[in-house]
């Protein structure tokens, strides 16, 4: 059974009619997931990019990464509305919504790294990031796999994280405009670490109390 985030914005009006508009043309869920993933990519480039240019175009690759997140998110949304409330499930749906997810977050929170000043000391930042990201989904997936729930919960579940990481890169790309020391990639970086070990530590404590309850 499909169990998903609570997101607000699935009642929204433009959400619902865009949802509706994908699904008259044909479009199915399995396919918005994968391009995801093709939007994640090009965020990962900008971020890579980035570290070879300076002033306006590196602000410039940085919006960029920062756009293509959010339209990663908007594929996050749209596959899953797509499915459900547009009621074109598919046998190999739950693999598509969350193998893409994997990759995206790797692909983003990696390349982050290496788009972030000192890159001797934000590259393994990006690194650790994504491992800590994979080990939120993990522990989400293990509550799956023993018949619990599984928890989407914070601080730093998805979401959250592709938050912090856009406002890191837009204020990334407003230190290159201004030419002030690079700063806020590394930063956003470390609150992503830092706040997905805490998502760990919560998400697993709530799966042994529901597995201690049965």
């Amino acid at each position: 059974m499909l169990q998903r985030r609570e997101l607000a914005t699935r009642n929204a009006s433009w959400a619902k009619s865009l949802a509706r508009q994908l699904a008259a043309l044909g479009v199915r869920p399995n396919a918005v997931s994968i391009a995801s993933v093709v939007f994640a990519a090009a965020s990962a480039t900008g971020f890579c990019a980035s570290i070879r240019f300076e002033g306006d175009g590196r602000a410039a690759l940085l919006v960029v990464a920062a756009a293509c997140i959010q339209l990663r998110l908007l594929c996050n949304l749209l596959d899953g509305m797509l499915a459900v409330e547009e009621g074109l499930k598919s046998r190999t749906g739950e693999i598509f919504n969350d193998l893409p997810d994997r990759i995206a977050d790797v692909l983003i929170l990696v390349a982050a790294g290496y788009g972030a000043r000192p890159l001797a000391q934000a590259a393994p930042l990006g690194w650790a990031a994504a491992v800590v990201a994979m080990f939120t989904a993990y522990v989400r997936v293990l509550g799956g796999s023993l018949s619990l729930a599984q928890h989407f919960i914070g601080p730093m579940a998805k979401q959250h994280r592709m938050f912090v990481l856009t406002v890191a890169a837009l204020l990334g790309a407003a230190e290159a405009i201004w030419d002030v020391p690079p700063r806020a990639l590394t930063a956003g970086l470390i609150i992503i670490v830092i706040g997905s070990l805490a998502t760990a530590v919560r998400r697993t404590r709530r799966i042994l109390q529901e597995a201690e309850a049965r």
